[in-house]
């Protein structure tokens, strides 16, 4: 009986594809509100990130490109978090939200695994395209449910660490120390996130399948 190849994108490939959208929809909010803050203050800020994710959002509608569901995510929450803090007038408000929101995120991280259907796998194919085939494949099954459970606890453990730094810092130590902390601990998560990936893609080649995998 004959099989159809499936071709398995490189990793490079992949990164290649994810880095555009991660600029985008994390790296550049943060970099518009902190220049805004500094130059605009708080209304000003909260107004410039607001815009700033409803401008992609038109620009995509206007060129016909789909919306990715993160980005859709992002405008209905960002609304919220603009709307609260332009009425509260506080920082500590604005910066809360997310957090408590992050939190939720990670227990739905938790029951997505639970239920067999892991959010990680979702997400991931917002930024890059992976083959039904490769999809199906019981080790990359496994793979995404275990790291939607590191996922789970990178966000749970980022939240509780800003949480405690918004309560008890100032809002420039918050900014400053948050940002690093966040970044260190997601970026050892990434890197072990990248690593079991490029394994799981590795041994999909020498694993018996029904669908032959070539590079």
């Amino acid at each position: 009986m004959s099989h159809t190849p499936v071709a398995l994108p490189r990793l490079a490939a992949l990164i290649r594809q994810a880095v555009p959208r991660l600029l985008e929809g994390v790296v550049a909010p943060l970099a518009v509100f902190y220049a805004a803050l500094a130059l605009l203050g708080l209304n000003g800020a909260l107004i410039a990130a607001v815009g700033w994710v409803y401008a992609g959002v038109g620009w995509r509608l206007i060129r016909r490109i789909p919306v990715p569901g993160t980005m859709i995510l992002a405008a209905i929450a960002i609304t919220v978090r603009g709307l609260l803090g332009l009425w509260s007038g506080s920082a500590v408000v604005y910066f809360l939200q997310p957090e408590l929101g992050t939190i939720c995120v990670s227990m739905a991280f938790l029951a997505s695994v639970r239920l067999n259907r892991p959010l990680v796998q979702r997400l991931t194919l917002d930024y890059i395209h992976l083959p039904s085939a490769v999809l199906r494949h019981e080790r990359v099954r496994r793979f995404f449910a275990r790291i939607t459970l590191l996922w789970a606890f990178v966000l749970l453990a980022n939240s509780s660490v800003s949480i405690w730094l918004l309560l008890h810092q100032s809002i420039g130590t918050y900014l400053l120390v948050r940002t690093s902390v966040v970044a260190l601990i997601s970026g050892v998560a990434a890197v072990i996130s990248v690593h079991a990936f490029r394994r799981v893609l590795r041994r999909l080649h020498h694993d018996p399948a029904p669908a032959a995998l070539t590079p």
